[in-house]
């Protein structure tokens, strides 16, 4: 059973930031199934190291878009990414020094960071990047 499922509501009318919020999507539900299944600490850190690397990629992707067009509210959007991201290195640090393990907590965290973040703060420019022809 999948933690987070996509729907066509957390379109932001991007294409390619869509598919990458899907990824991230899947990563997500790829490590709540490896969880479920048992798997070791290091099958689970793999997962955790591949989310934590797309998801540099897919907010480098967006950052260039705010850049180049000049977003608005680039600045909070901004410490947004850069606060998940220092949380997740943290985790990935953490788990590979053995003080912390990924947990039902760990994945709600990411669930409703990733449900929240799409649905809020990036569904606040889609009109903006739709009215500069950007799909």
């Amino acid at each position: 059973m999948a933690l987070i499922n996509w729907s066509d509501s957390m379109s932001v009318g991007v294409s390619r930031i869509d598919k990458e919020h899907q990824g991230l999507i899947d990563l997500i539900n790829l490590l709540h199934s490896e969880m479920l299944a048992g798997k070791s600490k290091e099958a689970l850190s793999v997962v955790l190291d591949k989310l934590v690397a797309y998801t540099k990629i897919h907010f480098a992707a967006e950052e260039t878009l705010f850049r180049t067009l000049n977003y608005p509210a680039m600045a909070t959007h901004l410490k947004e990414h850069a606060a998940l991201t220092q949380k997740a290195v943290q985790l990935q640090s953490d788990l590979k020094a053995g003080k912390a393990m990924i947990s039902a907590p760990v994945l709600d965290f990411l669930r409703d960071w990733l449900t929240n973040h799409i649905l809020k703060q990036d569904m606040a420019y889609k009109l903006f990047f739709a009215s500069k022809g950007v799909k």
